[in-house]
């Protein structure tokens, strides 16, 4: 549930955001009434922006960025919550280049960022595929996102598996995906379309550091998600969810669950 959405002082209306989808989206974490992973989620949208060939303002510094979301959130009461920041052009006269920018946020309680959610049920979707190119990995306007919510809705889905134009896996509507089996986790590249993650690279740095298992980046076709033992999704928007079921094949949880209890207590 979003319980609190904030703005820059120069909001407008018809933003374009709104007119033309010319925004980008990074979220914050709120944890026991502190910003965690602030520099990461920090960088990245930085990163994001610059992708998108945006006006960086000089005062958008990582403290900016703290000060703004302890005086708006964590001072407000909120001590668990996702921060979904969209930073988008104003709508001006100028070369795009040039324009100023403005932000949005939204505010989502939550028990804890961090927490494994109930498992989920996925599926392949085939009528459409996801881009492979500068802007897949960032949260951008993305029609196939929107396609994608309306058939899992209608196919009483939790959420689906979408592939790149070379039919292979890329991520899924919200998130990224990790498969386990035995020791080792693979994950796919960015380069086939995967988003870049905060949330996910910390725990995937987590589990390499304290050597719980061996970390692939892959290249891997659709068929390859039936043989996993665990399948895990990290969603920088929603949180951390387990897959439970894929078509006719079901899975566990308990090997991951046991990585992210051990993650959890290192935010202790």
């Amino acid at each position: 549930m979003l319980e609190t959405v904030f703005s820059s002082d120069n909001f407008q209306p018809q933003n374009r955001a709104f007119l033309y989808g010319d925004a980008v989206k990074v979220s914050f974490f709120v944890r026991s009434s502190k910003l965690i992973m602030a520099e990461e989620c920090y960088f990245f949208l930085m990163a994001s922006m610059r992708k998108m060939r945006m006006n960086i303002p000089l005062t958008y510094t990582l403290e900016f960025f703290q000060n703004l979301f302890k005086e708006n959130v964590i001072d407000k009461g909120v001590s668990e919550a996702i921060i979904m920041l969209l930073m988008y052009r104003n709508r001006t006269e100028q070369s795009l280049g040039k324009a100023e920018v403005s932000f949005y946020f939204e505010v989502k309680k939550v028990e804890d960022v961090l927490a494994l959610q109930s498992g989920i049920e996925l599926d392949l979707i085939k009528e459409i595929n996801v881009n492979t190119n500068l802007l897949s990995n960032i949260r951008v306007h993305c029609p196939e996102n929107i396609y994608a919510e309306i058939y899992a809705k209608e196919n009483d889905l939790d959420e689906v598996i979408l592939l790149n134009p070379n039919k292979r896996i890329a991520r899924s509507i919200s998130g990224n995906l990790l498969f386990l089996n035995d020791n080792i986790i693979r994950i796919p590249k960015q380069t086939e379309g995967a988003y870049i993650s905060p949330l996910m690279e910390n725990f995937v740095t987590f589990v390499h550091k304290h050597r719980l298992a061996e970390i692939q980046e892959s290249e891997m076709i659709a068929f390859e998600s039936q043989k996993a033992e665990e399948i895990l999704m990290i969603s920088d928007e929603k949180g951390i969810f387990s897959v439970s079921k894929i078509r006719n094949k079901t899975f566990g949880n308990m090997r991951f669950a046991e990585i992210i209890s051990k993650w959890k207590s290192d935010f202790a």
